[in-house]
């Protein structure tokens, strides 16, 4: 392809995020597309230890919290998508924007639209042209994850609720560029979904 894409996976922890995000670049590159599978935080040697101070800094201001997303994705921008895209690959993200918009937004009580503002500011409007939500229960998804991982993970059931909330309303938002898909669903299952969404957007065919 001579232009790249570039296309994100997000949802609640335990919605299965990294497994699918593997799976999707596993299957983007046996059918001929140069792939770049990237995370975050992290991606970049600076957003690796931004992503430590993140996940296992107990004490950071929800402010604080959304400025070092947004630091490790300026670097993961600069770094490694632009330069992918440039390159005519396709960037499989696990997590972007959104995340944020939601975690620190709808879960932290900041303002979504100040957060995509200023995200937008952050990327140089680098966005992805295609974020795939992966649905999940709360409860479901706590059952899947061990207690207590990271610092997001420990914030309980009711900060998971809004954060759901959060995505599904986006979604309602963003309907052109954001596609709902139940995580649970087998893994199998949850992935046809998400390639048939993939391939429907390659091929350029709108949404029935």
């Amino acid at each position: 392809m001579s232009q790249g894409f570039f296309l994100s996976l997000d949802g609640v922890d335990g919605a299965g995020k990294t497994t699918q995000c593997r799976l999707l670049a596993d299957w983007l590159s046996q059918r001929g597309y140069r792939v770049v599978r990237c995370r975050e935080p992290g991606g970049t040697a600076v957003g690796e230890r931004l992503r430590e101070i993140l996940l296992h800094c107990p004490a950071v201001h929800v402010m604080t919290e959304l400025l070092l997303f947004m630091a490790s994705r300026a670097q993961l921008v600069t770094e490694v998508i632009r330069p992918a895209l440039a390159r005519g690959e396709v960037v499989v993200a696990d997590r972007f924007l959104l995340a944020s918009v939601v975690y620190q937004g709808y879960g932290g009580g900041l303002p979504p639209d100040r957060i995509w503002e200023l995200g937008r500011w952050a990327t140089g409007n680098t966005l992805p042209q295609l974020t795939l939500i992966l649905d999940i229960s709360p409860e479901q998804a706590q059952q899947r994850k061990p207690p207590q991982e990271d610092c997001f993970e420990r914030r309980g059931l009711e900060f998971l609720r809004r954060v759901r909330e959060g995505f599904l309303t986006e979604a309602r938002r963003w309907p052109d560029t954001m596609v709902v898909v139940n995580a649970e669903l087998a893994v199998a299952e949850v992935q046809a979904k998400l390639r048939r969404e993939v391939e429907r957007v390659l091929s350029g065919n709108p949404r029935s």
